[in-house]
């Protein structure tokens, strides 16, 4: 590890409370808040304690604040960001918004997190749209696989840029390349991949995006946001709307009781009270503290600490479960034992170890973040090794 690795391990490790002797590489999963978000977690507690104290900005300002930074962060305009409580809520609300027919598909890769079956099913159920599951033909799904399965039928490919399970990065380019033919909505889940490296949803070529703002971005449980293409606007139809969304929401005392129209822009798709103070206070804090580090420099920081773990690999007793080809792969890695079925058994030693991690389709999913440190690492490898 270089000594300009180790040393941004140092500077960022006591922006965040002390981990009570756990290496904690488990950003996939949660992410830990750094404490300046904490800070204002507890304030915007203190608000609802003395609601008096609430400013008027909250309730819009907000929400806003949170649109610009997201935006930033992949590549869009604030205006195409819409606030909800996480991935799901934007699957929903593609799938609400759809004018589905009996004959349309949705493309959902074999192993997909489970989100982006449960979007569609009471559809398909309802004799609306099938799910067609696409199969990779190699260990890792693929573009290729893809763009082989899509037909005149299909009118939305919903798919993870980063897959929860192996880490495997899609070429969404080439796949949105293809979906062009067909009119096609390509839809991407950010969850795994936004804050840890870089996005622009423009070149991804996606049609929409859907994230989680809980795991590489350190928000609470229960942010994230919905991107929408300008383009897609007008072409995806609504589902519910909240009050928020409306022309002159600001003086809502003074609304009219017909004529009402929409405010432009994604927030049309907010979840309802977007205005979560208490979430989003925090959040807001959390995409400024990623902002002032820079992703570039987080994806620097995790490249370093993911050479570290596959070049070192034990490959006596363990084997890589993510592509070795840093292109394919997101920003962590997976590693499971030469025997799959002692990766259990590995999972448990590490977690008596304190050292922590996630198990997943008989894989450990390790994720480092810019809180880790090259002994975090160095613990983690003497359990493989021993």
């Amino acid at each position: 590890m270089t000594t300009q690795t180790t040393s941004l391990a140092t500077d960022y490790r006591s922006a965040f409370a002390e981990f009570e002797g756990v290496a904690y590489l488990n950003a996939s999963l949660q992410g830990p808040m750094p404490l300046v978000a904490v800070r204002e977690a507890v304030a915007a507690l203190e608000w609802k304690k003395h609601p008096y104290r609430v400013p008027d900005s909250a309730y819009f300002d907000l929400p806003d604040r949170i649109r610009d930074k997201v935006a930033r962060l992949v590549g869009g305009q604030p205006e195409e960001i819409a606030v909800t409580t996480g991935t799901s809520t934007g699957l929903a609300a593609i799938a609400a918004g759809i004018d589905w027919k009996p004959a349309d598909e949705v493309l959902v890769g074999r192993g997909e997190f489970p989100a982006h079956f449960s979007t569609w099913l009471r559809y398909e159920e309802a004799g609306k749209l099938r799910v067609r599951v696409v199969e990779p033909k190699g260990r890792f799904i693929s573009a290729d696989d893809y763009i082989e399965a899509i037909g005149p039928q299909t009118r939305v490919i919903s798919a993870s840029l980063v897959r929860f399970d192996n880490g495997t990065r899609l070429d969404s380019a080439r796949v949105a390349r293809a979906c062009e033919k067909f009119g096609t909505a390509l839809v991407l889940d950010l969850a795994q991949c936004a804050g840890a490296m870089k996005i622009d949803l423009r070149e991804l070529g996606a049609s929409m995006a859907v994230c989680s703002g809980y795991k590489w971005l350190f928000g609470p449980y229960g942010t994230g946001f919905f991107w929408v293409a300008s383009e897609w606007m007008e072409r995806l139809p609504l589902g519910a709307v909240n009050f928020m969304a409306l022309e002159g929401a600001r003086e809502f005392h003074a609304l009219p009781s017909g004529n009402l129209r929409l405010a432009p822009g994604a927030r049309r798709w907010d979840s309802a009270e977007p205005a979560s103070f208490t979430n989003l206070a925090a959040f807001d804090s959390a995409l400024d503290f990623v902002l002032r580090i820079g992703v570039d420099a987080v994806e620097r920081y995790n490249d370093a600490l993911l050479a570290e773990i596959i070049d070192g690999l034990p490959r006596t007793n363990c084997s890589l479960a993510s592509p070795p080809e840093r292109a394919r792969r997101g920003p962590y890695v997976c590693v499971s034992a030469r025997d799959p079925r002692e990766t259990q058994a590995l999972y448990e030693k590490l977690r008596a170890a304190q050292v922590s991690v996630s198990l997943r389709e008989h894989a450990l999913r390790v994720s480092p973040h810019i809180y880790n440190t090259p002994e975090d690492i160095s613990r983690f490898m003497k359990i493989l090794s021993e």
